[in-house]
């Protein structure tokens, strides 16, 4: 069997919050939430970590996972869009938010083909739930 994959919801639009709190460092050396999820996740042996994000927030997630990840796990990217897996039914023309986690989830097909741990970026659940 292989290793399993932390899936991490974080294609939120953060509305309350003002910014992106999925990238904002709250640690003592600026580690963000999820940080301390994906060091539990790799000390319980999980062998991916999937960011399920907008296409826009692609750039700044990459600029600051991807350093500190790299050769500790594997990471990838998958892309929430209104236009995914809708068998092309139109979008409301005032739909401007993810459609949700069933759909986020659903957008990681091909992607994911392992077991999985599915977990919020603005959560923070302890070593205990993993």
């Amino acid at each position: 069997m292989s290793a399993p994959t932390l899936v991490i919801l974080a294609a939120g639009m953060a509305s309350r919050y003002g910014s992106m709190k999925q990238t904002e460092g709250f640690g003592p050396n600026g580690e963000t939430i999820m940080e301390y999820s994906i060091y539990d996740a790799i000390r319980a042996g999980f062998g991916k970590v999937v960011f399920i994000i907008r296409e826009e927030f692609a750039e700044p997630f990459k600029n600051i996972f991807e350093p500190k990840l790299n050769g500790k796990i594997e990471t990838a990217y998958v892309y929430q869009s209104l236009d995914k897996f809708t068998n092309h039914y139109p979008t409301p023309t005032d739909r401007t938010k993810p459609w949700g986690t069933a759909h986020a989830l659903l957008c990681t097909k091909g992607v994911v083909n392992e077991p999985f741990a599915v977990i919020n970026a603005d959560d923070y659940y302890g070593m205990n739930r993993i």
